[in-house]
């Protein structure tokens, strides 16, 4: 009895400890930022790069072949695919947020 509440309890702190570690890798874009980059695309308007199986979602990676555009103070940079403006983290190449 007593390993299986050993068990219980260990599962209960790696979990969250996982959760904790999941919020952290969590990216938020302040809304400053958004206001930037949908102002940049205004007067700095990208072509759509059609790509096709790729996901627009937070965290799906962009391909290399997909140039990313800094845009003045914001950290991250900006990308037109399929028709949709993502912000991406030029170190991970991964989605942060997708503007509508």
């Amino acid at each position: 009895m007593k390993f299986y509440l050993s068990s219980a309890a260990a599962a209960v702190v790696l979990m969250s400890g996982f959760g904790a570690a999941m919020a952290q890798d969590v990216i938020v874009v302040q809304p400053e930022q958004k206001t930037i980059v949908r102002e940049y695309i205004k007067k700095e308007p990208l072509a759509s790069v059609n790509l096709l199986g790729v996901e627009l979602k937070l965290g799906s990676p962009v391909p290399d072949t997909v140039q990313l555009r800094e845009v003045p103070n914001v950290k991250y940079r900006v990308a037109v695919i399929n028709d949709q403006t993502v912000l991406v983290d030029p170190e991970t190449h991964q989605i942060v947020e997708v503007l509508n």
